[in-house]
C-alpha cells in the first residue's frame, strides 16, 4: 500500500518527502547518464534504458520516452511500479531481484512480450494476475522466488488465467499442463470435451453434489419407419435420436468356412467323408 505523508506527523512527513526527492534525483541522474552513453539527444530516439544495479528505490516518470522498448531495472531496491504509465511500446521489462510487493500499473503495457519478476515480494496472486491480464502479447513470464509461488497449484493457476504464456519460470508450458489446467479449473469444458470424444454431444452439465440420475431406456417412436428419413422424426430425447441413428447403419456381413468339414483330395478319392462344407454367416449392423 502506498504511503501518504498527510497521515504522518509533520516532522516525519517532511523527512519522507525529502528522502523520496533524493531518491528521485538519484534516478534522474542515472537516466541522464544512460542517455549520454547512448548518445541520444531526443526522447523520441530512446529505445532502451539500462538502469540495473543502481541502488534505485524510486524511478522518475518515464512517459516522455514514447518509443521505449527495452528497460532493465533488475538488482535494485524498488518496491512498486508507478513510473510506467504511457510506455505502450515497451516489449521487454526486467524487474527481477528487487523488493516489489505489488505491480499495480503494469496493465497499461499492452505490447509487453517478456516480463521478469522473480526474486521479489509479491504475495497477492489474484492482484498480480489481474494486472497481467492486461498484456495480451505476454509470452515469457517469471515469478519464482516470490511468496505467491507457495500457493497450491500456483503454476496451473497462472496458466489458467494467462493462456497465452509460453514460458513460465524458465520452463515451457506443456500441453499436458494445459489439459490438467482445464480438468482442474474448468469442469464443464472438460465434460464437453469428453462427450465430443465419443462422437456425440450429451448433457454437459457438471455438479458434484447432484444426485445420481439414471439414464432412461432408449426407444424408437411408435410412428417411426426405418425406410423414411430420420431427420423428419421429432425425438423428445436426443439420446433416442442417437440410438435410432445407430440402428440405421449399413449392415455388414462376414462369412467364414469351417475347413474341418472340407474333405481332402485323398478323402474325396476314397469317398470316406461325404458331408458338405459348413458355411457360417454373421451379420452386423
Amino acid at each position: 500500500m502506498a504511503w501518504d505523508p498527510n497521515h504522518l506527523p509533520g516532522g516525519a512527513s517532511r523527512r519522507l518527502i525529502r528522502t523520496r526527492e533524493a531518491a528521485l534525483e538519484v534516478s534522474r541522474r542515472a537516466v541522464e547518464d544512460q542517455l549520454k552513453i547512448c548518445g541520444c539527444k531526443r526522447d523520441a530516439d530512446v529505445y532502451e534504458l539500462f538502469l540495473s544495479q543502481k541502488d534505485l528505490t524510486e524511478v522518475i516518470d518515464l512517459s516522455r520516452f514514447k518509443k521505449l522498448k527495452y528497460l532493465w531495472l533488475q538488482h535494485n531496491k524498488l518496491q512498486g511500479i508507478t513510473f510506467l504509465t504511457r510506455n505502450s511500446c515497451l516489449t521487454e521489462l526486467y524487474l527481477n531481484n528487487n523488493a516489489i510487493f505489488e505491480i499495480k500499473g503494469l496493465h497499461s503495457l499492452p505490447s509487453l512480450h517478456i516480463l521478469l519478476l522473480h526474486h521479489n515480494e509479491l504475495t497477492n496472486i489474484d492482484a498480480t494476475v489481474k494486472e497481467l491480464k492486461g498484456m495480451p502479447h505476454l509470452k515469457i513470464l517469471s515469478l519464482y522466488q516470490n511468496p505467491l509461488c507457495q500457493y497450491n497449484l500456483y503454476r496451473l493457476y497462472i496458466i489458467n488465467h494467462l493462456p497465452g504464456i509460453e514460458f513460465l519460470d524458465q520452463n515451457q508450458v506443456t500441453e499436458k499442463e494445459r489439459r490438467s489446467m482445464i480438468t482442474i479449473f474448468n469442469h464443464r469444458r472438460t465434460h464437453i470435451v469428453q462427450s465430443i470424444a465419443f462422437q456425440r454431444r450429451v448433457d454437459a452439465s457438471w455438479n458434484p453434489r447432484a444426485p445420481f440420475k439414471q439414464k432412461p431406456s432408449q426407444r424408437v417412436p411408435p410412428d417411426f419407419a426405418f425406410a423414411n428419413n430420420v431427420d423428419k422424426t421429432v425425438f423428445e430425447d436426443p439420446e433416442d435420436a442417437v440410438f435410432v441413428r445407430s440402428m440405421k447403419r449399413s449392415a455388414m456381413a462376414t462369412t467364414s468356412l469351417n475347413w474341418d468339414t472340407v474333405p481332402t483330395r485323398e478323402e474325396k478319392y476314397l469317398d470316406e467323408k461325404g458331408t458338405e462344407p459348413q458355411m457360417l454367416t454373421v451379420t452386423l449392423r
